[in-house]
């Protein structure tokens, strides 16, 4: 049975204060300006608050999506970090680092998202920056810099998001460069000697030339130190940029030019053992954050996540109902990532890793806009590589060092369209489809050498080869798979401040391979091993309602949603006996469709502006979501069968509650004769239980909530801001994944990753 807590902050506390400003949700963005400064605010004007979460601009609350966005200003005031911090206010949403990485982001929307970062694998959930979609999740946890807004969507976007987006899409906006010369920087100092500067540029050359660009260093100790080598754990040392260049050689014709890059020195993230060392007896640390792990290189080099890319949009106004657009985008990256599993001096399980992706993609979309007909229609194309090998050294009855090799090749393309007709003022339908196919290639290679010294391919030259398992070449390891995906949508509006809307959606996720296949031990076939895993959906039907009142002071959001989850694909790592010795001596990679499941669920989030100077947002989330066919392969009467687990099995890093309630007092108080406001904005962010796998594990996190509050003054200009910023006031110690392997190597593996303690930090931002 799955384990039970006591919830220290029941949720129904901050589901009633939310339930108070009329029970309902908004997007919290705040709109801007061309030149970036901010624009009215939601609660005073929700006409300004514009998203394209339907590939064109719309007013927030009258389309019919359930989005959050969240304005480059909002997210400078309340001293946001990075991406993972957007979802203790987003319903239904989880967004975090990968266990054992830095930047590597694993995310989840209403139960449907990717945790293992491995090629062959997509995310459910679609990262975007501006339209160009990311393929791989490796540096997609960024430091917020340069953004006009993020935008989250939930619920399938596979009609004009496609590639994966089954359970939503994470968009970052980034500014387009104003008519006047623009500088501003901000300079961060904090709690773990934390220091960050980041600057920013823009100007016009011209009456049709304009370039800009941005730099930014993020660093800080770590919360926690490797007792073997002294080095930080849990630090941050990272370096990013960008830059852009537009063009308007027509009043028609818009053409924007850009590039970024990032670069991750921090060192390699290690986790907590939260057992006592079988063989060693070594002790459970004091501080989650400290470990003894000795491995710290991979390949030659300590921890390092490079990405970078390129891309390039065209827009043409052909009239003022009708433009096109192409985005022509090119991306890399490559980390260097050792991931000590047993997180000890010793050497019992270690794997020393290199990733490295690769993509080129070119859309082309047509939009019209229209009186009675409005909608979007286009071409995709992806060419995607992602690589990966890595060495698992494995103490034991049998000390050795698996090299695994996966190389997976991804060609997709797909015709979309999306169209919504006006009935009248009030009414309108919508109706999309996308064609996808979807084509993959695969080479996995996995061999056994002797000893825990690692295999040639990852440094020692010396190694003895004991024997190969698995070797499958590209042209042996291939699928294409083709889906049509429809999406249906009504929209009434009941009255000028209600819209109601009802859709039903269909998302198509790819099949592939698991690149950590192994045929030996693991009662895989070559069969099955060279069909891989087949394609999972999900038809989701929501019904939502858009509402203001009292002269748009309150707004507020409701969604409701039902989806039927198929064939869902379930990657795990599994013990592994290879030599029939009835001891586990290996771990392989077991990708199944062995599941269907009901995710049903109700969204609200409101805000309110209660008098002048006070505001309050807030958001309730309710999640269930269950399996009803879990299928794993065991043994009946001795003979191998297919048996219904679903009742044994649960929905990883999907809490069944979630709430988050945020009161902001804004007070006129003038700074050394300059005007501004001081802002007080505090909040409390609730997260049910969450599982950290398939199956119930003494890593599991209980409910717990988190406590922030930020003290910001703003000129009256938007010239100058300065900001203090507390974070998990609380200090809660919550875990946020790990690995569970009790019976590989000497000591066994049980060990726990944990988001940020407390921070403290102070930030100024001035613009010349």
């Amino acid at each position: 049975m799955r384990p039970t807590t006591v919830r220290h902050f029941p949720l129904h506390r901050i589901a009633a204060a939310v339930l108070a400003l009329s029970g309902g949700a908004l997007g919290t963005a705040q709109a801007q300006t061309e030149s970036g400064a901010p624009a009215a605010g939601p609660i005073q004007d929700a006409g300004v608050v514009t998203v394209s979460a339907r590939r064109r601009p719309e007013n927030l609350q009258d389309v019919p999506v359930s989005v959050t966005a969240f304005g480059g200003d909002q997210l400078s005031k309340q001293g946001t970090p990075d991406i993972t911090a957007l979802a203790l206010s987003i319903p239904n949403t989880t967004l975090k680092a990968s266990r054992a990485t830095n930047s590597t982001l694993t995310a989840f929307i209403r139960g449907v998202g990717q945790q293992d970062p491995l090629a062959g694998f997509e995310a459910g959930v679609g990262i975007y920056l501006d339209d160009i979609y990311l393929a791989r999740p490796q540096a997609a946890v960024t430091d917020i810099y340069d953004v006009e807004r993020i935008e989250v969507l939930r619920g399938p976007q596979g009609t004009l998001y496609g590639r994966n987006t089954i359970g939503g899409a994470v968009k970052y906006v980034t500014r387009k460069l104003g008519s006047k010369t623009d500088i501003r920087g901000r300079i961060t100092l904090g709690d773990y000697s934390q220091r960050e500067a980041v600057l920013t540029a823009s100007t016009p050359l011209s009456d049709t030339v304009r370039l800009g660009g941005s730099i930014a260093r993020f660093k800080h100790d770590g919360y926690g130190r490797n007792l073997v080598t002294g080095a930080q754990n849990y630090d941050k040392d990272m370096t990013a940029a960008r830059l852009s260049a537009e063009f308007t050689p027509t009043p028609e014709l818009f053409i924007r030019l850009a590039a970024d890059a990032t670069d991750d020195d921090s060192s390699a993230r290690n986790g907590h053992r939260v057992t006592v060392g079988r063989t060693s007896g070594a002790p459970i640390l004091s501080n989650v954050y400290d470990t003894r792990a000795n491995l710290t290189r991979a390949l030659g080099h300590e921890q390092e996540v490079k990405a970078h890319g390129w891309s390039a949009l065209l827009e043409y106004t052909v009239n003022p109902q009708l433009s096109v657009k192409s985005v022509t985008a090119a991306r890399r990256d490559k980390s260097y990532a050792p991931i000590d599993f047993d997180s000890l001096q010793v050497v019992d399980f270690e794997v020393p890793a290199l990733y490295k992706n690769k993509q080129f993609s070119q859309e082309f979309q047509l939009t019209y806009t229209g009186d009675k007909v409005q909608g979007v229609a286009g071409v995709y194309y992806i060419d995607a590589n992602a690589y990966n090998i890595f060495d698992t050294v494995l103490a034991g009855a049998f000390p050795s060092s698996t090299f695994t090799l996966g190389d997976i090749d991804t060609k997709a393309w797909a015709v979309f369209a999306d169209a919504n007709y006006k009935v009248d003022d009030a009414l309108s339908f919508s109706l999309g489809g996308r064609y996808t196919v979807d084509k993959r290639e695969a080479k996995v290679l996995r061999q056994i050498y002797l000893g825990l010294n690692g295999t040639p391919a990852m440094g020692n030259p010396n190694a003895v080869l004991f024997r190969t398992d698995t070797d499958f070449t590209h042209g042996e390891l291939e699928r294409e798979d083709k889906k049509f995906t429809p999406k249906l949508g009504l929209a009434y509006k009941a009255s000028a401040n209600q819209n109601i809307y009802a859709s039903w959606a269909r998302g198509f996720k790819g099949g592939g391979f698991d690149p950590r296949m192994n045929v030996a031990g693991t009662k895989i076939s070559e069969a099955t091993a060279r069909a891989g895993f087949l394609p999972e959906t999900i038809d989701s039907l929501e019904l939502g309602l858009k509402s203001s009142y009292n002269n748009k002071r309150i707004l507020t959001n409701i969604a409701l949603f039902d989806s039927k989850y198929k064939n869902v694909q379930i990657p795990g790592s599994v013990e592994v006996d290879t030599n029939g010795d009835g001891r586990p001596d290996s771990f392989a990679g077991v990708t199944t469709n062995a599941g269907k499941a009901k995710i049903r669920g109700l969204e609200l989030e409101a805000s309110a502006k209660l008098t002048n100077a006070l505001s309050v947002t807030g958001m309730v989330s309710h999640i269930n979501a269950r399996y009803t066919q879990f299928l794993t392969s065991q043994l009946v009467g001795g003979v191998p069968a297919l048996v219904n687990v679903a009742s044994e099995r649960y929905f990883q890093n999907t809490p069944k509650n979630s709430a988050n309630l945020r009161a902001t007092y804004d007070l006129g108080m003038p700074v050394m004769g300059r005007s501004g406001t001081f802002s007080i904005s505090g909040s409390a962010s609730y997260k049910d239980d969450t599982t950290q796998f398939e199956y119930a594990s003494v890593l599991d996190q209980p409910a717990y909530t988190l406590y922030d509050l930020s003290l910001t003054w703003t000129s009256a200009d938007n010239r100058i801001r300065a900001g203090l910023h507390g974070k998990n006031l609380g200090d809660k110690r919550y875990r946020t994944g790990g690995y569970v392997f009790p019976n590989l190597g000497k000591e066994g593996v049980l060990t726990a990753f944990y988001g940020a303690p407390r921070t403290v930090s102070a930030t100024f931002e001035y613009r010349f």
